[in-house]
């Protein structure tokens, strides 16, 4: 595209959209009302913060310590109701990367209400709290799974049964294109008794049949499909050998 084409294709960005930038602020200024309700509860009927007695300064840190972690757990469920009543979704397929694009619109708003909590998510990790998180969001993920890593698109990414995903493996379903603006996303589906090691990626459209192990830093490459029972590793991903039989 010469750079003229590029002049004339670009098109300047809506001023209503710079509110997606204070969606996060708003969204920690809401999950804040139900622990300064808290607060004010032990203030008022408890007078807890008089600090009357040394056993206050020693109870202080684990009131505060207990208050980020309800604002923590208030904000997550907020940001994935919102998503969950919604319906705020996108589907597979290559769309224009403007906001006049439906599917493009739902990605952005999706990654203003979750990425600052995924990033915490990936500091904190919070066990079923994270899946049912993520369930909110749209992933769907099978019994007795393990999500370890970073989901980057809930929505588009599937866990069978007795998945395992370690940590810092990433699974994508979305690939930017800015020399042509667009944005490609693919479904990521993961059968059952999958194993995916430790800084493993994933990239839009792959297909992990039953019983495949991914190899620690291997990369599943866009539209991959890898066979049932196969131990896959290196870049690209490549079979290694059939998973062993436990």
């Amino acid at each position: 595209m010469s750079e003229q084409e590029y002049k004339q294709k670009k098109i300047t960005r809506p001023v209503w959209s710079y509110f997606f930038s204070i969606i996060p602020s708003i969204i920690l200024i809401i999950g804040s009302i139900p622990v300064v309700v808290v607060f004010f509860i032990l203030q008022r009927y408890l007078n807890f913060f008089w600090f009357t007695n040394d056993w206050y300064f020693i109870f202080l840190p684990f009131v505060f310590f207990c208050g980020l972690v309800l604002l923590f757990i208030f904000e997550l469920y907020i940001t994935g109701g919102i998503v969950k009543i919604f319906n705020i979704t996108y589907e597979p397929g290559t769309h224009e990367y403007s906001y006049r694009n439906k599917n493009t619109f739902n990605w952005t708003l999706i990654c203003v209400l979750y990425t600052p909590f995924r990033k915490l998510l990936e500091i904190f990790p919070l066990g079923r709290i994270k899946q049912t998180y993520l369930r909110l969001l749209g992933m769907k993920i099978g019994k007795n799974s393990l999500v370890g890593g970073v989901i980057k698109d809930p929505c588009l990414t599937e866990f069978g049964d007795n998945v395992t995903m370690g940590e810092y493996a990433i699974i994508y379903a979305h690939i930017h294109n800015m020399q042509h603006e667009t944005i490609y996303m693919d479904t990521i589906r993961i059968g059952n008794n999958c194993v995916i090691g430790a800084g493993a990626i994933i990239m839009p459209g792959a297909v992990l049949e039953d019983d495949v192990v991914v190899a620690a830093g291997a990369l599943v490459t866009k539209g991959q499909r890898l066979t049932k029972g196969k131990m896959y590793g290196g870049i690209p991903a490549k079979e290694i050998m059939k998973k062993p039989i436990q």
